[in-house]
């Protein structure tokens, strides 16, 4: 006979059996003690000891059965209530006491995530953004500028900067895009002859630049947040489920960059103008091979700043993978920590 497919989620296949095929067994949640069986061996002593405590409660009038043996108001015999008991115990219903257990057994049971696949989704998309942003950060430093300036084939300054002096100029334009200085903090630069370092469509341009750059940022922090949130939750509610959007995302990281790449290869001059011209105002980031922004960063500059940000997420989205590559060992563990979770909310619920 074939055995049926099972295409439901990890978190979905632990669901527990029936109650009139369920054997419970003593587990050990780390939150509870062990459990003793639902179906315990019958032990007539402690039956008896049982009944005895019952017999001996506190606070309720006794007196004397026919057989001498003492009993309360309301029971005949062996611990079992007389006809009238049940009229005087009001709305003491054993019904509806097991149909309102049964009732939150069924929730916990039912304790199923909220919507899984659009955080899965989100957790898809926000992957490339936020490895792409964090590459970008580890470049935009004083390390990768002195890296690129002291690289032996990097292009010389043609109109008289020497090493150094791109080194200090260079850092104050990484600062100013980094912090939230105002535009004097380039304006007032003076080069070695006194005149003005920076001219202001230059001052103007590297403002639009510090925008754009620390709202991408900003933005993709928060979004980051949310997915830090949105794994948290389904590792809790839904497990494998984080990790397998993670893995989709790693891969859907890779794909973007091997593309970037093709087009930036095939065509780094209408690749370097098409990604200005989705941020910037036309005309507003063109300028003389003379300027100073030209003279620090030259074409080769931003050439290697982008194989740097791709090398820098590539191994991030390569991180990521084999640390969610779907092995069997991990999906048993999953599997695992929805049938623990499950076992401790079933029990919780019959408590």
């Amino acid at each position: 006979m074939a055995t049926p497919s099972n295409d439901k989620a990890p978190w979905q296949q632990a669901d527990p059996p029936a109650d009139d095929q369920q054997r419970e067994e003593p587990v050990w949640t780390g939150l509870l003690p062990a459990v003793v069986p639902a179906q315990s061996v019958h032990d007539p002593e402690n039956d008896d000891q049982h009944d005895q405590h019952d017999d001996e409660r506190p606070g309720e009038p006794w007196e004397l059965s026919g057989a001498g043996q003492r009993r309360a108001p309301g029971r005949t015999g062996r611990g079992s209530r007389a006809v009238g008991a049940d009229e005087a115990a009001g709305d003491d219903d054993p019904d509806a006491e097991a149909r309102r257990r049964a009732a939150l057994r069924r929730d916990a049971l039912a304790d199923e995530p909220r919507l899984p696949r659009l955080q899965q989704v989100f957790l898809v998309l926000v992957l490339p953004l936020a490895l792409l942003a964090a590459a970008v950060r580890v470049v935009a430093t004083p390390l990768f500028l002195w890296a690129e300036y002291h690289r032996p084939s990097f292009p010389a300054d043609s109109y008289g900067f020497s090493t150094e002096e791109r080194m200090v100029f260079g850092s104050y334009g990484l600062d100013y895009v980094m912090n939230w200085a105002p535009s004097g903090f380039l304006a007032g630069l003076q080069g070695t002859d006194g005149a003005q370092l920076f001219l202001s469509s230059e001052v103007a341009h590297m403002t639009d630049v510090k925008v754009v750059l620390q709202s991408a940022l900003a933005v993709v922090a928060v979004l980051a947040l949310l997915g830090i949130v949105a794994c948290l939750y389904l590792r809790a509610k839904a497990p494998g489920a984080a990790s397998g959007a993670l893995f989709f995302g790693s891969w859907l990281t890779v794909a973007l960059l091997v593309a970037l790449a093709v087009a930036a290869v095939l065509g780094w001059q209408q690749f370097f103008t098409l990604f200005h011209s989705l941020f910037f105002v036309d005309g507003s980031w063109t300028f003389r091979a003379s300027d100073t922004l030209i003279r620090l960063y030259p074409t080769q500059f931003w050439m290697d700043a982008a194989i740097a940000v791709a090398g820098l997420a590539l191994l991030g989205a390569l991180a990521v993978m084999a640390a969610t590559w779907p092995t069997a060992f991990r999906r048993h563990r999953a599997l695992d920590r929805v049938r623990r979770r499950q076992e401790l909310k079933r029990r919780l619920a019959g408590r």
